[in-house]
């Protein structure tokens, strides 16, 4: 149980004195432009899908299918 102890010990000294933690604002920059990224990225998968859908019904009516 002494590994254990000691990995926890070292865990906690290391988030405490050698983790820079962003300040709260940073934090709010990051997160929109994180959400901005996402939505950015949805919209090109939904695009993507949206025009795969149209081409693939188009190739089945011309078919007959």
């Amino acid at each position: 149980m002494s590994k254990f102890g000691n990995y926890v010990q070292e865990a906690y000294d290391e988030l405490i004195h050698k983790v820079s933690w962003p300040t709260w604002e940073e934090l709010q920059q990051t997160t929109i432009i994180v959400l901005i990224a996402l939505a950015i990225v949805t919209g090109v998968v939904f695009g993507m899908d949206f025009v795969s859908k149209n081409v693939l019904e188009f190739i089945y009516n011309i078919l007959g299918k």
